[in-house]
């Protein structure tokens, strides 16, 4: 199945000010919420939601250009999200891409081993709408703004 592309109202402006944002997360009602709440927080983004992380990669190696963030859910079929951050890392063209591991699971080893294998960010599934917006801008902006892509942010 081909990667699902969700625009904002901004998507004229994509080669200038919108910024291109990648999901990969295998629960449908996650992806259309996290859709939601992204256009909720700006009209500048594009998103690209995939099922997995193989269908992820697929993606990324087959269009450009290369996204501003990656969102990556940890439990999911074909290629978790584990398995698909330690390709980025190890894919010079990928691996200074900045990506939020996105998971409902907020277990110390899990986020530190995310840490350790090069996620910038790891945040923590919320089931309020609103508060997942304001934090998707907030993380998008601190990923966008920063120049330490070695940093580490949990939420």
């Amino acid at each position: 199945m081909p990667a699902i592309k969700v625009t904002g109202s901004n998507t004229n402006n994509l080669m200038t000010n919108s910024k291109l944002v990648y999901l990969s997360d295998d629960d449908q009602d996650d992806r259309e919420l996290f859709s939601e709440a992204l256009s909720q927080a700006s009209s500048n983004f594009k998103l690209v939601a995939t099922r997995n992380g193989q269908e992820l990669l697929e993606e990324l190696n087959e269009n450009e250009p290369l996204p501003d963030i990656i969102f990556l859910d940890i439990n999911m079929p074909v290629k978790n999200g584990i398995e698909t951050l330690r390709e980025l890392r190890q894919d010079p063209r990928m691996a200074f891409l900045p990506v939020v591991m996105y998971s409902t699971s907020n277990d110390a080893a899990l986020i530190d081993k995310t840490k350790a294998m090069g996620a910038n960010f790891y945040f923590v599934k919320p089931v309020d709408f609103t508060y997942l917006s304001s934090k998707l801008s907030e993380i998008i902006s601190i990923a966008l703004c920063s120049n330490n892509t070695n940093g580490f942010l949990f939420k």
